[in-house]
């Protein structure tokens, strides 16, 4: 069974060239495009000294941060709120339920605050002017910095009261290590120093998720060693002998949260402590105007699985893996090319989708479902929202990189207990994935979050995506929990209505398109459709895994709700037509192969939405979703026209992030839809037309060359 598609004929497509000429860069500060590096669950956002040594002139914009996976914080809890307190109960049929959404109290605020994913730090540049005052940033002049997406390194050149400095910074696409190095005559003088400080936790919303005022709440201390050291390292808490002739070990506590920062240097690295959770790194380097050093993030004791490491003395073996790593990652997925097209809107597109590899692969591809805004700042205090990681997953999955996917899978696993306890507390079978949730799984409370459904199926889509990747007895074995424990609370949610003896979703409930009383809403079809397409594919697998068809959900399937119809459309829910926020009923033959969706009545869903949405409530992953469900209508001059429609929130910023408003200034599930539909369009899905990119206009307009894509069901 072949799932990819090696589309054209044509000599394979320079994938260097297609990379290198999006490099992303910059000759001034521009606050809307910090650039990233990362290895999918750590990344650190510079300026343009390849630092963050002026974060003050980005705070309008994109702040710049260090973020992980693993690094949280709690404000205390004096008052001892529990989830129970923020409570309200929903009438369902003969029976009420309980539901999280009292946010607005006392412990709903708190309970959704914490906790927050927590900023670790920041480090940056201090440069020497010749007078001996400290440079300012008008004094930064001559600059040129590049994003390398070919090495995954940003390249920062510039001058510093007319001398020339050159940086490049890099992350380790292995473990939590950014490596940094520095060529100047200036650092023949000791003109330029290292600054790293460390913050407190904030649940401030959309900003810098450091809060720098709160010195006395926290403690940090510095370690120097000339010697051999005993250091835990990454992998578990054994300890291996490490020797760091020149390093500095850094531990900073918060509450009950610590975490642990390695510095090394290839020359002397001597630290002045300049003020409370501030010290000055003095570079003394070895070889006259050049510097390497590398700062390691940790956990006092490890808990991402990762493997041990020597820690050495400069940054080249980071360097090195970064450019392995990205090198591989770009030769080994799929890839797209444009270049021959003379549609105008063509070298943009193919911009968007280039940066988008780049920034889900830094931002979205650690060991748990990531939050809207990535690791480059907070938005609802950096939880996930779980039906997001449909966007940030899948295309890993269609670009042929399933491995960046499957990283965050075994967390569905981990989390099993909590999303059993809520289907438990509201008297149902299986388990209730929530929607808005931390690290360890722990649902927060919300006016919306805990009615939506459509992140209920989404751990059965991720498990037929192994199975499509990898269809062996092991994949049977490791998914099998999930899938049926999912589709367990799939088939006991829906409730019957006794006047159309028919099982309907909800009330209460809210769809994907958040725009409905929970208390009366039912039967959205983009929600019928994954309950459908979710309990088949959990029979398949009962039938893979040689069992018996489940008779209970066999009888829902076939008692479901038909998808309901307004005039001569489908219905936003039933007896309802919605164009405010997301279109999500397009979703049903779209993001869904829709079996059972009348092409026809869809493609009047379809024109109809392009004529009356209300496109200032709509968000990033919108334009994809239109053009999901134009590719497999047909309607390929539309997909692209969605893809590229000229609104707010389809804005692609220089870095190529999916800009939406000054609240939410980075969108990551924009980005991850954007190569969902783009590899749907160009790699086919099944069933799909025979031919060369079928999502693609073919009156000669795109001239699309495709490799490697591996097609959606």
């Amino acid at each position: 069974m072949v799932f990819s598609s090696l589309l054209c004929a044509a000599a394979p497509i320079d994938r260097e060239a297609l990379v290198t000429r999006h490099h992303p860069s910059v000759t001034s500060v521009d606050p809307w495009s910090p650039f990233t590096v990362g290895n999918g669950g750590f990344a650190m956002t510079v300026d343009v000294t390849g630092l963050q040594s002026f974060p003050e002139a980005y705070r309008d914009g994109i702040p710049l941060s260090i973020q992980s996976d693993w690094g949280w914080h709690s404000f205390s809890n004096p008052e001892g709120y529990q989830l129970s307190d923020t409570l309200e109960d929903f009438s369902t049929g003969d029976r009420d339920v309980s539901y999280p959404t009292n946010q607005t109290t006392a412990a709903g605020q708190w309970l959704r605050s914490n906790p927050h994913r927590l900023g670790l730090g920041r480090i940056g540049f201090e440069f020497t002017l010749e007078d001996g005052s400290i440079a300012a940033l008008e004094d930064i002049t001559e600059i040129h910095q590049e994003l390398n997406l070919w090495t995954g390194e940003i390249h920062s050149t510039y001058q510093v009261g007319g001398k020339p400095v050159k940086v490049i910074t890099a992350v380790h696409p292995d473990r939590d290590e950014i490596a940094v190095q520095i060529d100047s005559e200036l650092m023949t003088r000791g003109a330029i120093r290292v600054r790293i400080g460390f913050p407190y936790g904030s649940d401030a919303w959309g900003i810098e998720p450091e809060d720098w005022t709160q010195s006395t709440r926290h403690q940090s201390a510095a370690f120097e060693h000339t010697g051999a050291v005993d250091l835990i390292t990454t992998g578990g808490p054994d300890k291996s002998r490490q020797r760091l002739p020149q390093s500095v070990t850094f531990t900073h506590t918060l509450d009950e949260n610590e975490y642990r920062v390695y510095a090394a240097s290839d020359g002397e690295l001597a630290t002045r402590r300049e003020a409370p959770h501030q010290w000055i790194l003095q570079l003394q380097p070895q070889d006259g105007n050049h510097w390497s050093g590398k700062f390691l993030f940790t956990l006092p004791r490890f808990e991402n699985g990762r493997p041990e490491h020597q820690l050495s003395d400069n940054a080249q073996p980071v360097l090195q893996a970064s450019r392995q790593f990205w090198r591989r990652f770009w030769t080994d997925g799929a890839a797209v090319d444009f270049s021959g097209s003379t549609d105008p809107r063509a070298a943009e597109l193919e911009r968007r989708i280039i940066l988008s590899q780049y920034l889900t692969a830094v931002q979205c591809a650690g060991d748990m479902p990531p939050q809207e805004t990535g690791l480059t700042f907070n938005s609802w205090y950096g939880v996930a929202h779980l039906e997001m990681h449909w966007w940030h997953g899948t295309h890993f999955a269609q670009w042929g990189r399933f491995e960046l996917l499957e990283r965050s899978l075994p967390w569905y696993q981990t989390i099993l207990p909590q999303a059993r306890a809520i289907a438990e507390r509201q008297g149902y079978a299986g388990v209730r994935w929530p929607k808005m949730v931390d690290r360890a799984g722990h649902e927060k409370p919300s006016a919306i979050a805990p009615l939506l459904l459509w992140q209920q199926p989404h751990a059965i889509y991720f498990a037929e995506l192994a199975w499509r990747q990898n269809p062996t007895p092991a994949t049977l074995a490791t998914y099998r929990e999930i899938v049926a424990e999912t589709a367990a609370f799939m088939a006991d949610f829906p409730l019957l209505n006794p006047a159309t003896g028919q099982l309907d979703l909800g009330p209460p409930m809210i769809p994907a398109q958040e725009s409905y009383d929970p208390r009366t809403t039912k039967n959205p079809p983009f929600e019928l459709a994954y309950w459908q397409w979710g309990l088949r594919t959990a029979q398949a697998w009962r039938e893979r895994l040689g069992q018996e068809r489940d008779p209970h959900w066999d009888v829902v399937l076939a008692q479901l709700a038909p998808y309901p119809e307004y005039e001569d459309v489908y219905a936003t829910a039933d007896g309802a037509w919605n164009m405010i926020d997301h279109p999500s009923v397009l979703g049903a033959f779209g993001m869904l192969p829709g079996d059972d969706i009348d092409r026809e009545r869809m493609r009047r869903t379809l024109h109809r939405v392009m004529q009356e949405q209300d496109w200032g409530h709509t968000w990033g992953w919108d334009y994809p979703l239109i053009a999901l469900t134009a590719a497999r209508l047909g309607e390929t001059a539309l997909a692209i026209d969605a893809l590229l429609l000229d609104q707010p929130k389809n804005t692609y910023l220089p870095n190529g992030h999916n800009y939406q408003d000054d609240r939410l200034r980075i969108y990551l599930p924009g980005n991850g839809a954007l190569l969902t539909a783009v590899a749907l369009m160009a790699g086919g899905w099944d069933g799909a037309p025979a031919g060369n990119a079928p999502g693609f206009p073919a009156d000669g307009t795109w001239v699309v060359r495709a490799e490697g894509f591996h097609r959606l069901p």
